[in-house]
């Protein structure tokens, strides 16, 4: 057999697949989560900023629910998001 085409791992994935450039992953670094069902969602910088723990998270999105479901089922939420944010700062400030 040629030794040229042995010594070389045949592979089928395309050339933008290059695992080389990976540095720093760890296996099974989630699989407890994983296991346990968690919903694991990894926030963008930005965002981790002015939300920076899961109860915040959490209740910025359980208010974002509220204000959902509170819209007229034949009127669904306007993609506006500046109306959406003057909602959420009326549920938080009480007004």
């Amino acid at each position: 057999m040629n030794r040229k085409a042995d010594s070389e791992m045949e592979d089928e994935l395309r050339p933008e697949y290059d695992f080389s450039q990976l540095e720093g992953g760890v296996r099974g670094k989630y699989i407890k989560r994983y296991r346990a069902g968690t919903n694991l969602v990894l926030l963008d910088p930005d965002v981790a900023q002015a939300f920076p723990t899961k109860d915040a998270v959490n209740e910025v999105l359980r208010l974002l629910m509220q204000v959902a479901q509170r819209q007229p089922a034949n009127n669904p939420v306007t993609p506006d998001c500046s109306e959406m944010a003057g909602q959420v700062r009326e549920d938080v400030s009480g007004g």
